[in-house]
């Protein structure tokens, strides 16, 4: 292997890792040692000796990453303007089945539209039924640099790429023994501190290198109570308006919205008569009464109100997360023409993350005369007789909390080199991955109904004096062991009856992953040369197996806890793919054509559950002089569906549904009052839907692959009159066709009746009617290859580096800006319903302009950052067509922030170096009705962090 040319050598390289560079991105580590100038990866499998690539790149180092003050990889991609907040540690705060992981959203299109590799190869997903990847699993400590590539890359590396493609290089050939340790804490009392430890240790001999690393992470769960600026903001119907359109607007934000007609305590006629509640002990205290109105059960309440509910009393802002990993690197060359190279990973992490605790909202009924705990003042006061109804927050059984426990192994080994035909060189790869990753998911103190409906149903026994079960034979799980249960009051019941009537959810995982590949690359130099240089070709296939379970306990199963029974879950497929790739080098330095080359790539897979999928792209790159070139691409991907959208089995649950026919909604849409009487449905209907319907959904196994087009052009222009300089700028547009969605309740049985020339027989059949009362009783929803999205916008770049000293002064300076505008972001439930449009652009999260400079300041051995961040004002209104309008709301937006980042390092000698760092120095937040991920909402805080080199 010694003997390779630097040019093999590189082209090896894009073969091990699938890497890319941006024209304008530093040049590969590897090659720079070797003062090789402008070898670099492409997006493709194919190396260059031009630093030259059609297709838009970004980069981003280990030394930014470290700036972030995080372990939480996807959180630092999301402060990046091309990917979305979605699905980071915060964005996953509200599920229970991603509690604790993290992934990246790229262009906002969805996380399982974004590939994720780990150099080059593809990693085994973290969620199940997913291929979604779990970015908090890869080590920081061990990551060299990220590359990101916009736009579709199927044709290159297979389905998922739709958006784009993440490429995390790891450390390779690392030599020596260091520990890291960071810490990171609010300045402002905010609960939100993470730290970490690690240690990273190599060795090398003249044929190879080993490489270990282990590490601990620990991240501070934070409460929404922790958060300064959130005070349970909602929205108030504004008593001035007049209608819609009247200059006036609709509702108004407050803050303190909660309920009154539920707490912890017990609240006795919840929705209207003699309402009262009580205090901790059980008394009879009054109930605090909404200055202002939400809805049917929210209100403004006062601000001093100890004995309302309040949603933010239980929402997590960040879960507790504790991790522990381990794995290694090697590579060895077995000849000067063949190496080996391998990794493995071990990742572990407990979670814990909060969720309301079970309720029950006015259905508990309470028997006056004879309940064995209800007060005399109590009893008095309801007349002594007949039953009432009750609405009570079991916080005395616990949140419903996620308490997680996800493993993750990781390996993969290979060979690669080289060899020579006649005088022609061929790099060729074998490789082959396994991943798992196992989660034992418990939902904690869970209620179980029917137990809880026979302990509230109590009596005094008249033999004993003790409160008993009116029914001691009653319940579903335990029949016969019925305990009396107190619900007057907090935590007045025994822990025996409070351990009856809750149980916890226990589900169990596992995915894996099993890939075997191999590709080869060549040039055509010995016998077919183009004016602008040899051919470059690249070749190769990939076999992959993707299975999936859950498994849920017994009593789950049954349906006798308060969520709706789940069955257990399987599923798998496998794919055979074979792709090539060309290019064709067609001018060099000529007049008006420094560079003139054209890239194409075709991949062709057959899915076993979903059928053939083709994938494309070409590129084209044309430098007319050496100062600029013009880049452009155009390509189709695909995505098959993932194995829960293919596989999930029909399950039971529930679903709120407004019901279209009902009076209130019927002139919503012009062709819905007809097909309502064509149903049968009576004019005037009201609905009773106040109240959750059942719903039948689940996986279609006769789903296909999802297609895009993409587009990019731009131009880079690097002019030699000013050295270290770089602007760049891209266009990009993304059409996904045949989407995969899952159809909600909602617009199932909205298309039902919305659809042109009579009643949609295709939704109506999924929708199940009362034959007396008209009611929706039943839903049936699954997914669909149905809907259509698209994105466009345009984003720039401008490098630039400069030695002081040509201005007399001392030191080094860097500049980046990057500005990301964001033209259009649509969404079509239904593709074949072009007019029902959801335009999200401008929307919170999804901002039409973002803007991110980073300044550097080096000084022999002191390194000072200034990094800002800003995002435009963003609307919180529908902004599609028929949407919403900046009347509905005061206020209707959430203004510009723009916040600060400084930090520095210094290195002490040549074994320590110090990190120091305040983030959003000038604590700048989004106001308290927005907690979207994409806003820092924690504010102000520091970070340090220690390298020590042994």
């Amino acid at each position: 292997m010694k003997k390779r040319s630097l040019v093999s050598k590189a082209i090896n390289l894009a073969l091990v890792t699938g890497l890319s560079f941006t024209a304008q991105g530093v040049l590969a580590e590897e090659m720079a040692k070797e003062d090789v100038e402008k070898i670099t990866v492409t997006g493709s499998r194919i190396a260059k000796t031009e630093l030259s690539s059609p297709t838009p790149v970004l980069v981003l180092g280990q030394a930014e990453i470290a700036r972030f003050g995080t372990p939480d990889l996807g959180s630092v991609l999301a402060e990046l303007p091309a990917i979305g907040a979605t699905n980071t540690l915060s964005g996953n705060a509200g599920s229970n089945a991603l509690a604790g992981s993290s992934s990246a959203d790229l262009r906002r299109l969805g996380a399982k539209r974004s590939l994720v590799l780990v150099n080059g190869k593809r990693h085994v997903a973290g969620s199940p039924g997913s291929s979604t990847v779990d970015l908090s699993t890869i080590p920081a400590v061990l990551i060299e640099r990220i590359e990101i590539i916009t736009g579709g890359a199927s044709a290159i590396y297979g389905s998922d790429a739709v958006t784009g493609v993440i490429n995390v290089i790891l450390k390779s050939d690392y030599e020596g023994l260091e520990l890291n340790a960071t810490a990171s804490d609010s300045t402002e009392g905010v609960a939100a501190r993470n730290h970490t430890v690690s240690i990273v240790g190599g060795t090398s001999s003249d044929r190879g290198n080993v490489t270990f690393f282990a590490g601990v992470e620990r991240i501070e769960e934070t409460m929404s109570a922790d958060i300064r600026q959130l005070k349970n903001w909602g929205t108030i119907v504004n008593p001035e308006d007049t209608g819609e359109e009247d200059g006036i607007f609709d509702r108004l934000r407050v803050p303190y919205v909660g309920s009154e007609m539920i707490n912890r305590f017990g609240v006795i006629n919840p929705f209207g008569g003699d309402r009262f509640t009580f205090d901790e002990t059980g008394n009879v205290i009054e109930q605090c009464e909404r200055t202002a109105t939400n809805s049917f059960a929210f209100g403004q309440l006062p601000a001093d109100c100890k004995t309302g509910f309040f949603t933010e009393d239980y929402e997590n802002i960040y879960p507790a997360v504790q991790r522990f990993y381990v794995g290694s690197t090697m590579n060895y060359e077995i000849t000067d023409q063949v190496r080996f190279f391998g990794d493995f990973k071990y990742n572990s992490a407990e979670v814990q993350q909060q969720f309301q605790p079970s309720f029950r909202f006015g259905n508990i009924s309470i028997d006056v005369a004879n309940n064995a705990f209800l007060s005399d003042e109590a009893r008095a006061r309801l007349g002594g007789t007949g039953n009432v109804s009750m609405a009570k927050f079991f916080d005395e059984l616990g949140n419903r909390s996620a308490d997680n426990e996800r493993e993750l192994f990781r390996a993969v080994a290979g060979f690669d080199g080289y060899f020579t035909l006649s005088d022609t060189n061929f790099d060729w790869e074998l490789f082959y991955v396994y991943g798992e990753s196992n989660n034992i998911r418990v939902t904690e103190n869970d209620l179980i109904p029917e137990n809880f409906a026979a302990a509230v149903n109590s009596v005094i026994d008249p033999d004993t004096g003790e409160a008993v079960c009116a029914d001691p034979t009653a319940g579903s799980v335990a029949a016969g062991s019925c305990v009396a249960y107190n619900p007057f009051g907090f935590r007045q019941a025994s822990q025996e009856a409070r351990d009856w009537v809750s149980a916890n959810v226990t589900r169990q995982d596992q995915i894996t992953q099993e890939i075997v590949g191999g590709s080869i690359s060549t040039d055509t130099s010995e016998f077919l040369n183009l004016q602008g240089g040899p051919i470059g070709l690249a070749a190769g296939f990939e076999y992959r197996e993707e299975t999936y379970s859950t498994i849920t306990d017994e009593l789950t199963k049954s349906g006798a806890l308060l969520g709706a029974a789940t069955p257990d879950e399987f599923g798998d497929y496998d794919v055979t793919e074979s792709f090539v790739e060309i290019s064709l080098p067609l001018l060099a330095d000529v007049d008006f054509a420094h560079e003139l080359t054209l890239d194409a790539a075709y991949r062709t897979a057959d899915y076993s559950h979903a059928g053939e999928a083709d994938a494309w792209k070409v590129g084209l790159m044309y430098a007319p002089i050496k100062d600029v070139r013009i880049r452009a691409t155009i390509g189709e991907a695909v995505r098959a569906p993932n194995l829960s959208e293919a596989f999930s089995p029909q399950s039971p649950g529930f679903a709120r549904v407004s019901d279209p026919c009902d009076a209130d909604n019927i002139n919503e849409d012009p062709d819905r009052a007809a097909n309502c009487r064509a149903l049968g449905i009576p004019e005037g209907f009201e609905a009773n839907d106040n109240v959750s319907v059942n719903l039948i959904s689940g996986g279609n196994p006769e789903l296909f692959s999802e297609t895009s087009m993409s587009k990019t052009v731009g131009i880079v222009w690097t002019p030699e009159s000013i050295e270290n300089f770089t602007f760049t700028v891209d266009f990009y547009d993304i059409e996904i066709e045949d989407a995969i969605i899952e159809v909600a309740a909602q617009d199932i049985a909205d298309n039902c009746v919305d659809a042109t020339g009579g009643p949609d027989e295709l939704y109506c059949s999924a929708v199940d009617r009362n034959p007396t009362t008209y009611d929706v009783e039943l839903v049936r929803s699954g997914f669909l290859n149905a809907a259509a999205l698209n994105v466009r916008g345009v984003e720039s770049e401008i490098n630039y580096s400069t030695d002081l000293a040509d201005f007399e002064l001392p030191g080094e300076l860097s500049v980046k800006l990057f500005v990301s505008k964001l033209l259009e972001l649509e969404q079509f439930e239904f593709q074949d319903r072009p007019d029902e449009i959801n335009v999200e652009d401008g929307e919170v999260g999804d901002p039409s302009l973002q803007v991110r400079l980073t300044t550097n300041y080096r000084l022999d051995d002191l390194l000072v950052n200034w990094t800002v961040r800003s995002i435009d004002r963003s609307v919180t209104y529908d902004v599609s067509p028929n949407g919403g309008s900046p009347e509905d709301t005061n206020p209707s937006w959430v203004p510009s922030i723009v916040t600060h980042d400084f930090s520095a390092n210094y290195i002490i000698n040549d074994n320590v170096r110090v990190d120091f760092g305040v983030r959003n120095a000038f604590d700048k937040l989004a106001p308290g009705y927005t907690i979207n991920p994409i806003y820092d909402i924690v504010g102000r805080r520091i970070f340090t962090g220690l390298n020590v080199k042994f």
